[in-house]
């Protein structure tokens, strides 16, 4: 991994942080905001495998931790496996097409969602999933997947430009 692409990544997670926790949650509907860290999470993972996906996930969980967390771990641990889980879909899917990554988005926005009620909420004895899953993990996960058409293929571009550069700054050196 280049210094570029760990700028990039570096950037990328503090300016969804910072969308995510400012501009999108004046745009929630319901209380409802889309997760932009699962996108980039997701999309780190989907297109770059699994130890970018991984160290991506851990930080931005991580950054979700120290500002919103009850526990220093709790969601850098999620977005990290969620990463790495990604990561290992990256060399079997092609990354170029738009429809796979965002149901792969959509989904691992569900499998956070779901992990997160049963976390936080069943072991506390709070036994109403349906109330949980139509009010807040759905609304959440349908406004993710339409952030994510519009966001991943940004992600997907830059990324793409920063592999063109590492390429002919490689054919240099040869």
């Amino acid at each position: 991994m280049n210094f570029r692409r760990i700028i990039f990544n570096f950037i990328l997670v503090i300016v969804g942080f910072i969308l995510q926790t400012t501009i999108f949650r004046a745009l929630d509907f319901g209380d409802v905001a889309p997760n932009i860290m699962m996108v980039i999470v997701a999309s780190t993972g989907f297109m770059k495998g699994d130890k970018p996906g991984l160290l991506v996930g851990f930080f931005s969980g991580l950054l979700i931790d120290i500002f919103f967390g009850n526990y220093l771990g709790f969601f850098a641990l999620i977005y990290m496996y969620i990463g790495f889980i990604m990561g290992k879909l990256h060399a079997i899917f092609f990354s170029q097409n738009l429809a796979i990554p965002i149901v792969f988005i959509t989904i691992s926005d569900f499998i956070f969602g779901f992990i997160c009620y049963v976390l936080m909420f069943l072991f506390r004895n709070k036994y109403d999933i349906g109330y949980f899953m139509v009010t807040i993990v759905i609304p959440e996960m349908v406004y993710t997947a339409i952030v994510a058409i519009f966001l991943y293929p940004i992600i997907l571009r830059i990324n793409t430009s920063i592999d063109e550069k590492e390429q002919r700054s490689a054919k240099k050196f040869v």
